[in-house]
């Protein structure tokens, strides 16, 4: 259930009561892909840094280690040891994204394992069934991702497509919901909405899928090579026909301003690998600006990697030292800049709550925008 608390212009300040606990939005997903934040931080160390979701992959755990052994196991988590709410995506995103492996029919999805070559099926009622197996929190429904840019009628059978296979998502899950053996009678599903870039779709289908009240609506097929200012007009476009008491999430988005920007336009949820991703690679977010710790200028700078940042690795390592691991490649890099680059992340969700909660978002994100995409 979305609680809907306060509100400023666009932005929203609420909460998401979930039978794992109550998430203060907006807040910002840690991707734990096969089950773990890539850079060996764990459950407890996500705790640590302020993670209030963990966001696993379906179609990653599907093939290995296999959502019955996870279900044998009691579950994603009593497997992975985190005890917060956890979002499950479909497996859609990747499905789709294996263009040259897959074939596309009403009924779902074939395609080769990424793994083994193997032949495997998946529509929505078998996203239903491992995601149920995994016994997430919250479950999304398995769409089609289309590729941008599209045709528009074929952009337009895709919504038609994944309209169909939303409502029955949603008898699959009430059916699943209801045995005795499933381990999270209580799992929530969220739909998601497409259409590419045509408005005019967007809103169409945002206006069927919000008919069927669901537990949160997600937009999807953003973020994937569009310009960021024609993501930000189908944002703007769609939010105004989302239900108001319900979440909204945009999926995969994304940088500090990206979600800034997504938050004055009344998003609640979001989820990126980019943060933990680009941490491994040195790119660390700080309160300043970006910054490259390979640059050779960090060779002999034992000051933080950000002086006004709480995270557990400025408290304690200096920038001379983590570009070094990094530099002799030890694990060690990636695990301390994965923990920086995740605590600035939620934290900055933590301000930009604060921000909404005083009336001061504008301000806030006036401020921070001409500092947060800045190159140092």
């Amino acid at each position: 259930m979305y609680k809907l608390i306060k509100t400023e212009n666009g932005a929203r300040r609420g909460e998401l009561v979930t039978n794992r606990g109550t998430v203060q939005t907006p807040a910002f997903m840690n991707v734990a892909t096969a089950g773990a934040i890539k850079g060996a931080v764990s459950a407890k160390d996500l705790k640590e840094i302020g993670c209030q979701v963990m966001l696993c992959n379906t179609y990653h755990l599907h093939l290995r280690p296999d959502d019955t052994l996870i279900k044998n196991c009691g579950g994603l988590h009593k497997f992975t040891t985190w005890d917060g709410p956890i979002l499950t995506d479909s497996g859609g995103f990747q499905v789709f994204s294996l263009s040259s492996l897959r074939r596309i029919e009403e009924e779902g999805v074939t395609f080769a394992s990424h793994i083994d070559g193997r032949r495997i099926f998946m529509g929505p009622e078998e996203s239903m069934t491992i995601q149920s197996n995994l016994g997430s929190t919250i479950a999304m429904a398995f769409d089609e991702c289309v590729e941008n840019p599209a045709e528009y009628s074929y952009a337009k059978a895709s919504c038609e497509r994944t309209t169909r296979w939303l409502k029955r998502c949603k008898d699959k899950m009430t059916e699943l919901n209801s045995l005795e053996t499933t381990i999270n009678p209580q799992q929530m599903l969220f739909g998601i909405n497409q259409g590419c870039t045509y408005k005019d779709l967007r809103i169409e289908h945002m206006k069927e899928i919000a008919d069927l009240n669901l537990d949160g609506y997600a937009i999807g097929g953003l973020a994937v090579g569009e310009p960021t200012e024609v993501m930000y007009d189908i944002v703007e476009n769609v939010t105004p026909f989302m239900p108001e008491n319900k979440i909204r999430y945009l999926m995969g988005v994304g940088t500090p301003l990206n979600i800034l920007n997504a938050v004055e336009r009344g998003i609640d949820l979001f989820d990126c690998v980019m943060p933990s991703r680009n941490a491994r690679h040195g790119h660390l977010f700080t309160s300043k600006g970006i910054i490259n710790i390979n640059n050779s200028k960090y060779d002999n700078d034992m000051t933080p990697i950000d002086d006004e940042c709480g995270c557990p690795v400025c408290q304690r390592y200096s920038k001379a030292y983590i570009r070094h691991l990094l530099k002799s490649t030890e694990m060690l890099s990636q695990r301390l800049t994965v923990i920086h680059n995740l605590w600035f992340y939620n934290h900055l969700m933590e301000d930009i709550r604060l921000a909404i909660d005083k009336g001061s978002f504008a301000q806030f994100k006036a401020e921070k925008q001409e500092v947060l995409g800045r190159r140092i």
